[in-house]
């Protein structure tokens, strides 16, 4: 089976955040191999793609071992900025035909993955104040 012709809606989606990255960042790995087959401007955007996909993952697995919660909510945020990255190139290059209806599963996991991690965000608390009052500055 050629890359052309390869299934790309493969994704199980498990419920464990990191396995369903790491699926994500495998199934880039693929894609980019794919689009190596076109030209520069695909191998370009495609490189992109890979380095947006595969940090998306890799921030949120050093989120887990943040040094502070403020520490895991920025990480966290860097996945979700790298995961914008990923959307945005992968619909360039669905809208200038270097991807086919075929390659629909991999945008709208990537679209369910930004969803997914905005919403994580949102229900963190952000950074606690500091209790009693503010010193002046000396």
């Amino acid at each position: 089976m050629s890359m052309k012709e390869e299934n790309w809606n493969v994704f199980t989606k498990p419920y464990d955040l990191r396995d369903r990255l790491f699926e994500f960042a495998c199934v880039i790995v693929r894609l980019v191999q794919y689009l190596h087959t076109k030209d520069a401007v695909a191998r370009s955007l495609s490189d992109q793609v890979l380095r947006a996909g595969n940090s998306a993952g890799a921030n949120y697995e050093e989120a887990d071992d943040g040094s502070s919660p403020a520490d895991t909510r920025g990480k966290r945020r860097i996945s979700l900025r790298e995961l914008k990255e990923a959307l945005f190139r992968l619909r360039v290059l669905r809208a200038t035909g270097y991807l086919g209806p075929e390659h629909d599963p991999v945008i709208q996991e990537t679209l369910e993955l930004k969803r997914i991690m905005a919403s994580l965000i949102r229900k963190t608390p952000p950074r606690a104040k500091r209790d009693g009052p503010a010193r002046p500055n000396t």
